[in-house]
């Protein structure tokens, strides 16, 4: 009698592409909702008129940037995660734990946004932001490189495709660094330039190949 096939667990682990994704919302979903957590209104006991009101909310604007660069951040990598997960024949366990730690990564930015909220000017607060966005992308073009390499995409997401998305990640990267360096002479003036590169990609005009 032939004794039965052992298979091992790590084989068939981490299998189910739509699990991934649906992780995937989940997390951004709450990141989102923390992030507008972080507003807090003017307190009723120290507005007596309109214009009270007024000068608290304009207080409170600079708090605007860091919310509306990270709205864009969110937005940009969960469509990159996406679109990535969309062009996956199967996943693997390893495959399912890159992808685990890039939503970790996803995780830790409504903390570096109040961060840099709270300190706007500072270079550190600044600095650990960038990071953050950075880590980002390295985590992702990971999870597609390795993808790629255990020939988990798809036939059709081969090739040109596949060079597109890493493309995508290495030149974004590269402008947030610029950015990045720009935020070392000026915090504020280096989270506006990374937020104009944001809607480069999130607008994509027709003009930029290259995004």
């Amino acid at each position: 009698m032939l004794a039965p096939m052992v298979v091992p667990y790590n084989r068939i682990a981490g299998g189910d592409v739509g699990r991934i994704a649906a992780l995937s919302d989940g997390v951004f979903a709450f990141a989102l909702t923390v992030l507008v957590l972080d507003f807090h209104g003017p307190e009723p006991a120290d507005i007596h008129s309109d214009g009270e009101l007024l000068a608290a909310l304009a207080g409170s604007a600079p708090r605007l940037l860091p919310w509306l660069l990270s709205l864009l951040t969110l937005g940009i990598f969960w469509l990159g995660q996406q679109t990535q997960l969309s062009r996956l024949e199967r996943s693997n366990r390893n495959l399912a734990w890159l992808h685990f730690v890039f939503l970790a990564v996803v995780t830790v930015l409504p903390f570096s946004t109040r961060l840099l909220a709270d300190f706007l000017t500072y270079r550190t607060a600044f600095v650990i932001y960038w990071a953050n966005i950075f880590l980002l992308g390295a985590t992702l073009y990971a999870a597609w490189a390795y993808a790629e390499r255990a020939k988990l995409i798809r036939e059709d997401a081969a090739g040109e495709a596949s060079r597109a998305v890493k493309r995508r990640i290495v030149v974004g990267q590269s402008l947030y660094a610029l950015g990045a360096l720009a935020g070392l002479f000026s915090p504020p003036l280096g989270v506006a330039l990374i937020i104009l590169i944001q809607l480069n990609y999130a607008v994509a005009p027709r003009w930029t190949n290259w995004s």
